[in-house]
């Protein structure tokens, strides 16, 4: 699933840090002031073009192709300095046009109130060189740090709100609209609805196998050998005939439990995901190191999708990668349960197939991201990110 598409969600880094966007915002200023100018130029050359329906198209066309120029400068400076990432994608010319007449307006309005916090600082300065040199009173003082403190608080969220606002005009006219954001999530949600539909046939269908190439193969040979120990009438070869058989029942028994335990661990119920963990490594021909650091319980959804995560990657090293070691590592970041298996194997898993596909959609169900890395040669790399939210 893609993550989002700005920073501050789900996936993505976090925020630059203040000095940067302060920068920005500087250079915001700058960029503003020039967008003023153009609009002051081009709208007295064509003005008059703009006014007349047989050259309005090709003057608006002029005027449109400059502020494109602009908008494309704004959209690198919200890239460098405040990490913003916009879908590459044609924007229409009234949204151009309307950005950056927003922009303008904005940004003029930006650069007049951080000229009254730099005037500010200049008046405080003054204030303190006045109280070194003793021509201030204390009342008089106390006056203008409260005064000065209100006015720097205004302007101060004055600036914060501006550049929230800026923001979202951004996201608005570059990124998706809520529209087209809600038909990518009513696409994603069909989507991954189909593949848990696949995926739950898949699951029943390979259950169908186990019991009729496994379990039901054994009972079959279970009885046939009932039935030869009772027309036998040698007491002897009744009894080895009657001792095979209990052998085959025990195999049966053993079989019939790993099967049920593919469907659903009882584990998970009764004692929770690092039981369950442990006994998928307690099943396990390879060595397993198993590093399970959970900060509380987690969703029933949660915990069978990271059991089923484990279990699969686990049974793929084992069967199909020759590997001689695997690791888990199981770790809470932030909300986000993450699962990571990897092994030393030969790699070249097909995320495709049917096993790490089935995965990946079990894991889609939760709103949850599969990433498997797997070159040839190995070694191969599972990780589950699991919303716990």
């Amino acid at each position: 699933m893609p993550g989002p598409m700005f920073p501050g969600g789900d996936g993505t880094p976090p925020p630059p840090a203040l000095p940067r966007r302060a920068v920005g915002l500087f250079v915001g200023c700058c960029t503003a002031l020039i967008g003023l100018l153009y609009f002051m130029v081009a709208g007295a050359a064509l003005g008059p073009l703009l006014l007349w329906p047989r050259t309005r198209t090709k003057a608006l066309a002029l005027l449109t192709a400059g502020a494109r120029w602009l908008t494309a400068w704004e959209r690198r400076r919200r890239s460098a300095w405040f990490g913003d990432r916009f879908p590459v994608r044609h924007v229409p010319d009234q949204r151009i046009l309307r950005y950056l007449a927003i922009r303008t307006y904005v940004g003029v309005l930006t650069t007049i109130v951080g000229g009254l916090l730099v005037f500010g600082v200049v008046l405080a300065g003054l204030l303190l060189g006045g109280v070194m040199r003793g021509t201030m009173d204390w009342q008089e003082l106390l006056t203008q740090v409260l005064l000065g403190g209100v006015l720097l608080f205004l302007d101060v969220q004055g600036l914060l709100s501006l550049e929230a606002f800026d923001a979202r005009l951004a996201r608005e006219s570059f990124g998706p609209s809520e529209r087209e954001l809600l038909q990518q999530r009513i696409s994603q949600l069909a989507i991954s609805r189909a593949a848990v539909l696949q995926a739950v046939d898949a699951e029943r269908r390979r259950i169908e196998r186990d019991l009729h190439d496994g379990v039901q193969q054994r009972l079959v040979a279970l009885a046939m050998l009932l039935g030869r120990a009772r027309r036998n009438r040698t007491p002897e070869q009744a009894d080895a005939l009657l001792l095979q058989a209990h052998k085959e029942s025990q195999e049966v028994l053993t079989e019939l439990r790993e099967v049920a335990w593919r469907v659903y661990p009882t584990a998970l119920d009764n004692f929770g995901l690092q039981e369950a963990l442990g006994g998928v490594s307690e099943r396990c021909s390879i060595p397993i190191r198993m590093d399970v650091g959970l900060l509380g319980p987690l969703p029933p959804s949660v915990e069978t999708a990271a059991h089923f995560v484990v279990s699969e990657a686990v049974t793929n090293a084992a069967k199909h990668a020759t590997a001689t070691a695997i690791s888990v590592r199981v770790r809470h970041r932030g909300d986000v349960l993450v699962v990571r298996i990897e092994d030393n194997g030969v790699g070249g898993a097909n995320p495709a197939g049917n096993g790490l596909a089935g995965l990946g959609s079990r894991v889609g169900a939760l709103d949850g991201r599969l990433h498997v890395h797997s070159p040839a040669g190995g070694p191969t790399t599972i990780i589950a990110e699991l919303p716990c939210a």
